[in-house]
C-alpha cells in the first residue's frame, strides 16, 4: 500500500533518532561505559582510559575509532595494546564539545568491528560550582569531592 513503509525501506532507514540540544535519549541496550572528567581528561593532558571492566570486552590493538555527537562524527585512534586502553585525538572531541571538570560521558558502543570502533555519546553537563574546582586534583579516583 502506498504510504506504508516496505520491508526494503524497514532494512535500508536509519534507527538513530538525531536530538538537538542537550537532550537525552535511552541507551538501546548495546554496551557502554562511562566517564566523569577530570582535570586529567581536559587539560594540558587530555587523556581518555576505557574504564577496566569495560576495556576487558574490546580489541587489543589500535584501530581507528569514531565519537558521534548531535548528528557530528570525530576520529580518533583507540590504542588497545598498551597497559592501559584508551582514546587518543580525545582532545578536539573534548574542545568542540566544552567539556568541562565534572561533566559526564557515556559512551554507547554502536559497532565494535575488526576495522573500528564506533561510539554514541551522551554529555551530562556537572556544573561544578567554581569555589569546589580549584580544590580538584583530578589525577586519581581515591580523591573524591566531598560536598559537607
Amino acid at each position: 500500500m502506498k504510504g506504508e513503509p516496505q520491508m526494503g525501506d524497514l532494512l535500508t532507514s536509519n534507527p538513530v533518532i538525531e536530538l538537538e540540544g542537550d537532550e537525552f535519549w535511552p541507551l538501546s541496550g548495546k554496551p557502554f561505559f562511562d566517564v566523569v572528567l577530570t582535570k586529567t581528561n581536559i587539560n594540558h593532558l587530555y587523556q581518555l582510559v576505557v574504564p577496566g571492566k569495560f576495556s576487558a570486552t574490546l580489541p587489543s590493538c589500535s584501530m581507528p575509532t569514531v565519537l558521534t555527537f548531535r548528528g557530528k562524527n570525530w576520529e580518533m585512534i583507540y590504542h588497545g595494546s598498551s597497559s592501559y586502553k584508551r582514546l587518543d585525538n580525545w582532545k578536539v572531541f573534548a574542545i568542540d564539545n566544552n567539556l568541562k571538570v565534572g561533566d559526564a560521558c557515556v559512551f554507547e558502543q554502536l559497532e565494535c568491528s575488526s576495522t573500528r570502533l564506533v561510539f554514541r555519546v551522551q554529555i551530562l553537563r556537572g556544573d561544578i560550582p567554581s569555589e569546589f574546582l580549584d580544590k580538584l586534583d583530578g589525577d586519581n579516583v581515591d580523591a573524591p569531592i566531598v560536598l559537607e
